[in-house]
């Protein structure tokens, strides 16, 4: 017993250790476009946004009242979130295990779920940067944890649980459909979901999940629907030339996030859950299994970003504790080294790789040394102005002495200031993305020289720099452009 409590305390103090790991290297890594973007929508909240639902706005506000208007303050809840994800998956599968298997083997099965979760280079890299997928995992946790307890371990009323966890997970992404499609079809498609139905249960879960996703129905609403609009018009893509390569992405980039070895569990996961095909075992096959069949309906068409398939890890990181294959810990260490080498590689740069092979060069490298260099090109008193949402967001964070406009049409969604039309301002374009300035919005006075973002020495792109002045139709504010928020270091 001493001997069984001494090893499960290793595995807390493992998970406090690789948690505290993620909060440095979270507060010296620069921030990524994407994140630096969010920092905006936690200054300017709202039911919702173009791209996502507001959840990692809230997330990131959260972080930022407790470290500052940081990169740690953005990021905090990332790696917190993964922690209590973990601990959620792993009490799950340990209730689980209990129904067929010793409170040992059970113990040894729960604490394989999460090392093999914690493996993945998808979560490994995930809970660093704050993106949508650091709430929605968390929520996906919390729902399997609820499901657990209310179908395995007969407490019913977790099934307002797992109603909370679906309504706070669709208010994080709208991928978390997926897995609750899945649910659906249990629920009406097998006998024990239909046993489940002659109860008030999974209705009352409904209805908290209803009152869940009203911020987010409410925006829409107000905007057009256009969050919904352009999430769901990916449905439709259609490209059959293109199909085979993309389903090879979506195998091959699968593998290689969740990292070889412990892709291999979670297949051997699923098959289990396909032999075994007790009540729970068929639920999370309904849950796995229709998020996937849409994933490949969607490659068929169009490329499947790598992080959508993520929203389906805690379920088959569940499915994978009954794999009693010797080698688990191995997997879960050599995810956990692979993920260290690329977080070294973002951190400190030991090889020096070309953008085109460094994907952590292009998204965080020498964005700092960059807005410095661009603020000291343009006189005191004029703003710097971007027509790319990530570029506008890093200029907003990293040069806060300067007023940063962001143009482009999202912005229009943003209850924040608009500059006015006639203005002088400095525009930056990236060579990666550049046309010309585009004319409905600039007109261009003077060319500056060239601006480089770089990091030791290695190229990450080049800017162009234009003295421009603001366009817009009539006289008056741009509707198409915001003052975004600066930093107040």
């Amino acid at each position: 017993m001493r001997s069984g409590l001494a090893q499960y305390g290793y595995w807390v103090w493992g998970l406090g250790l690789v948690t505290a790991l993620r909060l440095v290297l979270a507060a010296f890594i620069p921030l990524a476009p994407d994140e630096a973007y969010y920092r905006i929508w936690a200054l300017a909240p709202a039911g919702g946004y173009l791209d996502h639902p507001p959840m990692v706005a809230v997330w990131a506000r959260m972080g930022m009242f407790l470290a500052g208007d940081t990169p740690l303050g953005v990021r905090l809840m990332g790696p917190l979130s993964a922690c209590l994800g973990t601990v959620l998956v792993v009490q799950a599968a340990s209730c689980w295990l209990r129904t067929q298997l010793t409170p040992e083997q059970a113990r040894i099965g729960a604490i394989r779920a999460g090392v093999l979760l914690n493996g993945t280079l998808s979560i490994g890299l995930g809970a660093l940067v704050m993106t949508p997928d650091a709430p929605l995992l968390l929520f996906v946790a919390l729902m399997l944890w609820g499901l657990v307890h209310a179908c395995v371990g007969r407490q019913r009323w977790m099934w307002l649980v797992v109603g909370l966890a679906a309504g706070l997970g669709f208010e994080s992404k709208y991928t978390m459909l997926l897995p609750l499609g899945g649910l659906a079809v249990w629920l009406f498609a097998t006998r024990a979901g239909r046993v489940w139905l002659r109860t008030p249960w999974p209705f009352g879960a409904a209805c908290v999940a209803v009152v869940c996703v009203i911020p987010v129905i409410w925006w829409n609403a107000q905007h057009g629907w256009v969050s919904f609009f352009k999430q769901g018009g990916r449905l439709g893509d259609w490209n059959s030339a293109r199909a085979l390569g993309f389903m090879g992405e979506l195998l091959g980039g699968q593998a290689g996030l969740a990292s070889p070895l412990i892709f291999l569990f979670f297949a051997g996961g699923v098959w289990l859950l396909w032999r075994r095909r007790d009540s729970f075992s068929v639920l999370l096959l309904c849950m796995i299994v229709l998020p996937v069949a849409v994933f490949v309906q969607h490659a068929l068409g169009a490329r499947v970003q790598a992080n959508w398939p993520v929203v389906l890890y805690p379920a088959v990181a569940l499915a994978a504790a009954w794999v009693l294959w010797p080698w688990w810990k191995i997997a879960g260490f050599l995810g956990l080294g692979l993920t260290g080498i690329v977080c070294v590689q973002a951190a400190f740069m030991p090889l020096r790789l070309s953008p085109h092979l460094d994907v952590t060069l292009r998204q965080v490298g020498g964005w700092p040394a960059f807005a410095r260099a661009v603020s000291a090109q343009v006189p005191q008193g004029f703003p710097l102005v971007a027509d790319e949402y990530g570029l506008a967001s890093e200029l907003a964070f990293y040069a806060p002495e300067r007023v940063v406009a962001g143009v482009e049409p999202r912005w229009a969604l943003f209850a924040l200031p608009r500059p006015a039309c006639g203005a002088q301002a400095y525009l930056v374009l990236s060579h990666r993305r550049q046309g010309p300035p585009d004319t409905r919005f600039f007109e261009v006075l003077d060319v500056l020289p060239e601006q480089v973002r770089a990091r030791r020495g290695v190229v990450a792109d080049t800017y162009s720099l234009f003295h421009v002045r603001l366009r817009c139709p009539a006289p008056g504010l741009m509707r198409d452009a915001a003052l975004l928020s600066g930093n107040a270091r």
